[in-house]
């Protein structure tokens, strides 16, 4: 085997790898809104309260993420991600096990700063790996762990926590970790590092504000995207009397096409020589899905389940574009701790949407609910920084 045809061996397991790995942490830190239902009904909480609890990982992600950036930076991906594998694992069985709500969000936030290294530490692997014209694709791929995640939480947490529990159902992630933490330690490869060329390239490249823009408008772009991620359920099961478990079905194939979209993004934006031309229709596409689910809501429900499953699909589609603009921007001897902020801002919003949204609702209804969060997409518009870009 020539040098380059192990080197393209090499760089798709990485991809594989980060894939499979980032996948199981998601079923915990994004998918456990699909036990709000259960949740609710085990424990007497109301839809901010549980929201809240089914949010407990993205707190722990919040507070990691930028550490765990800088340890990859220096120590290497292979060995934070086997880490971070193994503790979000233990994280989630220990939230299966210990009695009580406090024990319960307290494991969930432990299982979610163990899972933050994932983010930033498989993201960075990538970058290594995958050279400017492919890296779009490769992110997209990697991007696409989240919807799989989601999509197996979809189709697995609903009949496990309607049959056994919400608490049995939190041992399906606990497993996928650990299987994934195993995974990790023996096939992921650290990308070759190359030293500094000059003085320049190990400069903070927050120099300037494009960095800064594409974090805030990415942030910015979680709203939707959460917002249709933590409710879906929710809004079909109490406003349509759909049945939890095929609402849950639908949802785990609405991830799927989520999944083609971000690699069809990633694609998109190799082929244009832009990340973010590409995000700023795509925010402009999930105002227009969630102003539809509104519509939908006050006129019939069939076009407010058209509008919600477009808003899953579109508002997740931007995610790699944002992150691969973060790393190239970044460069390699900054990527780790710039990828670990880009994730800071995404998760501070996601945290405060489910809680937010979920008070919003019964305030001023789902109609308002959803035209206020319409908003939000429209000011990342406004900050995605196209003009003068270059990749590389």
């Amino acid at each position: 085997m020539t040098e380059t045809a192990d080197r393209t061996r090499r760089r798709w397991l990485v991809l594989a790898v980060a894939v499979a790995g980032q996948a199981a942490t998601s079923t915990l830190v994004y998918g456990l809104p699909f036990l709000i239902p259960a949740l609710r009904a085990a424990e007497g909480l109301d839809l901010a309260q549980a929201g809240g609890i089914t949010v407990a990982p993205v707190l722990g992600v919040l507070v990691a993420l930028i550490a765990w950036g800088a340890a990859a930076d220096r120590f290497g991906e292979r060995v934070v991600m086997t880490i971070g594998m193994t503790g979000t694992g233990v994280g989630a069985l220990a939230a299966a096990l210990l009695p009580g709500i406090p024990a319960l969000a307290a494991s969930l936030v432990v299982a979610g700063v163990f899972s933050a290294s994932i983010s930033a530490a498989s993201g960075r692997a990538v970058l290594g790996w995958f050279g400017p014209t492919e890296r779009g694709l490769a992110m997209g791929i990697r991007q696409t762990c989240q919807p799989i995640g989601v999509g197996i939480a979809a189709l697995a947490l609903p009949p496990v926590a309607g049959a056994f529990g919400y608490r049995a159902a939190l041992l399906v992630p606990a497993a996928l970790c650990l299987v994934c933490a195993v995974l990790v330690a023996l096939a992921l490869l650290d990308p070759p590092r190359q030293p500094a060329k000059s003085v320049a390239a190990t400069r903070s490249p927050y120099r300037g504000g494009r960095l800064v823009r594409v974090h805030l408008a990415s942030a910015l772009l979680v709203v939707p995207q959460f917002v249709a991620g933590t409710f879906a359920l929710t809004y079909l099961v109490s406003e349509q009397d759909w049945n939890p478990v095929a609402a849950g079905a639908l949802l785990a194939a609405v991830q799927a096409l989520g999944a083609a979209g971000r690699i069809g993004a990633g694609v998109w934006s190799d082929r244009v020589a832009s990340r973010m031309r590409p995000m700023r229709t795509i925010a402009a596409g999930a105002a227009l899905a969630l102003v539809l689910w509104a519509i939908g809501d006050q006129v019939a429900p069939w076009l407010a389940a058209v509008g919600l499953v477009a808003t899953m699909v579109i508002s997740v589609t931007d995610n790699g574009l944002g992150f691969t603009a973060t790393a190239e921007l970044a460069g390699p001897f900054w990527a780790g701790r710039a990828l670990g902020i880009q994730n800071t801002g995404q998760n501070a919003v996601a945290l405060a949407v489910a809680p937010v949204f979920g008070a919003l609702v019964p305030a001023a209804g789902w109609v308002w609910a959803l035209l206020i969060a319409a908003v939000v997409p429209v000011a990342a518009m406004a900050l995605t920084p196209v003009k003068g870009e270059g990749i590389g």
